[in-house]
């Protein structure tokens, strides 16, 4: 009897310790604050992936509390982070190619950007972050405009001689192509940047402009309306290793609370630019439109510049190119 009741311990401390290896903790990080969109996308997966019961947890690091905004991707990849939401483009050192999904005029609207997301340019992006063992569960693109601090910002000419940031390369080398001086820095940066008088101008999501309170230290506001030359590809990434040692059971509940957020995602991204325009109006700032000629302008600028350049530094560059141009 007594060996009987020992076996039967046994055997529950061997469910139990089965079901607590299996647990796991998953760390989060991105660089914006709690009321970000970004952040609800991560707090939704979190709060799916826990209404699951699957022993899965995600603990999320907001307003770059873990890591700085630039240096997630690599820690992502070596497996020193689990989970991050970020501008793919940020990592374009290191995968020159992931400058594409920040290509001004690359993309129309937001339901042009979710058929870029399932398209066969996205595959080939994919195929990339397998190298890195970085893999995505949820494609996301936002939409942005210009912000100046003391004239608004429309066309190429309005930005000679100012000192501007820029998200990403491409956008980069198109206002230095308009007689811009470039500071680069995250956009969590910006409002101090402004507030220190070291930039004159910036460009950046419609989210991140209303998330750090960029009302406050501008005059004059250029969102994305019928127009949007800004669209920045910022998905929710997972280490792969990680995600491949999950149990079945969590990797179910990880992409079916990845697809809803995706669905949330765009819907709120088309919410967003209206939403912020409405802010900075009340905040007293004057807003301008971009007009389709100030588009094509701005575009032909970087067909000059950021295309030809993409195309020059990145060995598939221009079959990449084509792949995202040939998305209707």
């Amino acid at each position: 009897m007594k060996s009987k009741f020992l076996t039967t311990v046994a055997a529950l401390a061997s469910l139990t310790f089965g079901t607590v290896a299996h647990s796991e903790t998953l760390r989060l990080s991105h660089q914006w604050s709690n009321k970000d969109v970004r952040h609800k996308v991560a707090e939704m997966v979190a709060q799916d992936v826990a209404a699951a019961g699957v022993d899965l947890e995600i603990q999320i690091f907001g307003s770059k509390s873990l890591f700085k905004p630039r240096e997630q991707y690599r820690p992502l990849s070596r497996g020193q982070l689990d989970m991050t939401v970020l501008p793919l483009s940020y990592a374009g050192g290191q995968q020159p190619a992931y400058n594409l999904t920040l290509m001004p005029g690359m993309v129309k609207n937001h339901d042009h950007a979710a058929r870029l997301s399932a398209s066969p340019f996205m595959a080939a992006l994919e195929e990339k972050m397998a190298d890195d063992d970085v893999m995505v569960l949820v494609h996301g693109y936002l939409a942005g405009g210009f912000v100046g601090k003391d004239k608004c910002i429309t066309a190429p000419d309005d930005v000679k001689g100012l000192q501007t940031r820029a998200a990403g390369k491409a956008f980069e080398q198109m206002l230095a192509g308009a007689g811009a001086s470039i500071a680069s820095m995250a956009s969590s940066e910006i409002y101090n940047a402004m507030q220190t008088g070291v930039l004159n101008a910036a460009n950046t999501s419609s989210s991140s402009f209303v998330s750090y309170r960029i009302y406050e230290q501008v005059s004059c506001y250029t969102p994305a309306g019928d127009v949007a030359l800004w669209f920045m590809y910022q998905p929710l990434l997972m280490n792969k290793s990680k995600f491949d040692g999950l149990s079945a059971d969590q990797q179910k509940a990880l992409m079916d609370a990845s697809a809803k957020a995706q669905t949330f995602y765009l819907e709120e991204a088309k919410k967003q630019d209206a939403a912020s325009e409405q802010v900075f109006r009340d905040a007293g700032v004057e807003i301008a439109q971009m007009s389709q000629a100030d588009f094509d302008a701005w575009r032909a600028l970087a067909q000059e510049t950021s295309y030809k350049s993409f195309v020059a530094d990145v060995p598939d560059g221009q079959a990449l190119l084509d792949m995202a141009l040939a998305v209707e």
